[in-house]
C-alpha cells in the first residue's frame, strides 16, 4: 500500500532522529573503532543512518510536494530544510559518519532541484555544501590522511594507503578474466573490509575486468529502470512518488559509483557500501525496502499498452 508509506513519513523521520541520538547512550549504543553508529537491539544491530536515508526520501519528497511553490523563498521554503540538514549534520558528524551525511546532502539537493528550486539557489547551496564538506574532510587528521593517501597510496603502503594499495593489487591479480570465483587470496588477511567497503576489489580479483564491467552494466540497467519508473509516476501526476524514485536512484546509483570509485582509487578512501552486494544488515534491509517501494510504484503505474506495443515492434524489427 503506497499510501501507507506517505502516511509514515513523519513517524519514520522522527524515529530516525531518535535512533541517531540513541547511539551515544552507554548501554544501547555500540562503538566500533571509535565510531558510534550502531544500536544493540539484542536480536539485531541497527545502523540508524540507513533508516534515515529511507525516511529522508519520504520526508523531502513530501516537503517538496507540499511546499514546492515556496522553494524560491529563503525564509518560508528553505530555512526548514537547512534546519533539518543542520540537525542531521550534528548527529551524523558526532558519530562520526561523514559518508552518510554527504549522501544525505546529495539526496536532498537532487530532490530540491527536481522539485523546482531555482538554479541560483542550487549553485549557491552547492558551493556552500562543497566548501563545508571540504572543510570537514580536512579538519580531522584521519580524513586528511585518507585524502593524501588517495593521491599517492604507495607513499605509505603500510599506513594510510594500505587499504587502497591492497585493493589495487587485487585488481591487478584479477587481470581480464580473474583468478576464478572463490579462488582469490586478497580477502584472507590482506584486504581490510573485504566483505563490505572493498568487496569490489574481491570481485575484480576473482572475476577480473569482465566481471567488474558486467556488474557496472547491471547497476546502469537497474538505475535506468528506476529512472523510467519515476518518469511514469511523474507522467501520471504523482509528484510524491516520482521524487521518491529519483531519490532512490540517487541513493542506489550514487553509492554504486562512489563505492566503485573508492575501490579503484578514483576517490578518497571512505566507507561506501556496494548496493545489494556488500555485507551489512541495515544497509541491505533499508535499500531493499526502498527498491520495494519503487517496484510498488511501477505496479501502480505500468507502461502503457502503446508503449509496450512500440517496444515489441522495435524488438521484432531488430
Amino acid at each position: 500500500d503506497l499510501d501507507f508509506w506517505e502516511r509514515m513519513t513523519f513517524p519514520l523521520m522522527g524515529l530516525s532522529l531518535l535512533t541517531l541520538a540513541m547511539v551515544f547512550l552507554p548501554v544501547i549504543g555500540v562503538s566500533v573503532n571509535g565510531s558510534h553508529r550502531w544500536l544493540n537491539l539484542i536480536v539485531v544491530r541497527l545502523q540508524p543512518s540507513e533508516l534515515l536515508k529511507f525516511a529522508l526520501l519520504l520526508f523531502i519528497s513530501r516537503y517538496v510536494v507540499r511546499k514546492g511553490e515556496l522553494l524560491g523563498r529563503l525564509k518560508e521554503g528553505l530555512w526548514p530544510i537547512f534546519l533539518v540538514l543542520g540537525l542531521l549534520g550534528v548527529l551524523l558528524l558526532l558519530q562520526p559518519d561523514f559518508g552518510s551525511y554527504a549522501m544525505v546532502v546529495l539526496i536532498t539537493g537532487v530532490l530540491l532541484f527536481l522539485g523546482g528550486l531555482p538554479l541560483r539557489y542550487v549553485l549557491l547551496a552547492g558551493l556552500v555544501a562543497g566548501g563545508a564538506l571540504g572543510f570537514l574532510a580536512i579538519s580531522a587528521p584521519y580524513r586528511l590522511a585518507r585524502i593524501t593517501a588517495f593521491q599517492n597510496p604507495w607513499a605509505d603502503p603500510y599506513g594510510a594507503g594500505f587499504q587502497l594499495v591492497q585493493s589495487l593489487i587485487a585488481f591487478g591479480r584479477g587481470g581480464i578474466f580473474g583468478v576464478g570465483l572463490g579462488d582469490g587470496i586478497m580477502k584472507y588477511f590482506y584486504l581490510p573490509e573485504s566483505y563490505t567497503d572493498f568487496i569490489l576489489a574481491v570481485i575484480g580479483e576473482e572475476l577480473g575486468l569482465v566481471g567488474v564491467w558486467a556488474l557496472a552494466i547491471l547497476y546502469a540497467i537497474a538505475s535506468w529502470r528506476i529512472y523510467r519508473i519515476g518518469r511514469r509516476a511523474a507522467a501520471a501526476g504523482d509528484a510524491f512518488y516520482a521524487l521518491f524514485c529519483y531519490g532512490a536512484l540517487t541513493w542506489f546509483g550514487g553509492e554504486a559509483v562512489l563505492s566503485m570509485g573508492v575501490n579503484l582509487g578514483a576517490l578518497p578512501t571512505k566507507g561506501f557500501a556496494l548496493p545489494l552486494i556488500s555485507y551489512g544488515g541495515s544497509a541491505l534491509v533499508f535499500l531493499c525496502a526502498t527498491l520495494g517501494v519503487v517496484l510498488a510504484v511501477s505496479r501502480r503505474y505500468p507502461p502503457s499498452k502503446a508503449a509496450k506495443s512500440t517496444q515489441s515492434a522495435e524488438v521484432a524489427h531488430g
